[in-house]
């Protein structure tokens, strides 16, 4: 006598293994999109050197303004011209302030430090000057592809001045840092990747 259901096995548990399946991707799928959205967080919170607003130029960068608005006075005022048109000889400021700099610097190198690792955390950095993090979320973007649900994932900067900029030692960080404001809005981004990933 043929039992009950013969010929119907695996049906169940092929849609158990199926939904499973695609649980298990969403899940992966969920923490990739969590590792994207904080590296693109830090990285575009990330300063870029500008020596014009650093603090060792703030006079000279205080007298050529002083020096662009008298110069703007000037023109505002028509007995200031000659019959040509031009501004009339000794009025005119043409001096300035240099702004210090290291010779040949150029901002980018802290936004292209930023490195992805899985297990362990990267200390590496590189001398690769990148004023668009391109080359950082690069590195975060295609190491996200490749991991797993249960694995560490690390995203550093091991530039030795990244905890002074972390902390305030520039303008151009928000108060509450890089890190901290990421990490502040983690929940949320949590929330929104497992929304965009359901199964």
């Amino acid at each position: 006598m043929a039992s009950k259901g013969a010929g119907l096995s695996g049906s169940f548990s092929a849609q158990i293994q199926d939904f499973a399946d695609q649980a298990k991707e969403a899940i992966d799928a969920t923490l990739r999109d969590i590792i994207i959205k904080v590296g693109t967080s830090v990285i575009t919170m990330s300063p870029v050197g500008q020596p014009e607003i650093w603090k060792i130029n703030k006079i000279s960068l205080e007298y050529n303004k002083a020096v662009a608005e008298h110069n703007d006075n000037l023109r505002k005022n028509p007995q200031n011209f000659d019959k040509r048109g031009y501004l009339r000889r000794g009025l005119k400021l043409n001096d300035g302030m240099g702004i210090l700099a290291p010779k040949g610097y150029v901002g980018g190198r802290f936004r292209n430090n930023w490195m992805f690792s899985v297990g362990t955390p990267d200390n590496s950095t590189t001398e690769e000057v990148d004023a668009s993090g391109s080359g950082s979320m690069a590195r975060i973007v295609n190491g996200a592809i490749e991991f797993k649900a249960g694995e560490t994932a690390y995203i550093t900067n091991s530039l030795p001045y990244a905890i002074p900029l972390e902390y305030g030692h520039s303008s151009q960080v928000p108060p509450s840092g890089m890190v901290r404001v990421t990490v502040a809005k983690f929940q949320q981004t949590v929330l929104e990747a497992i929304r965009n990933n359901q199964v």
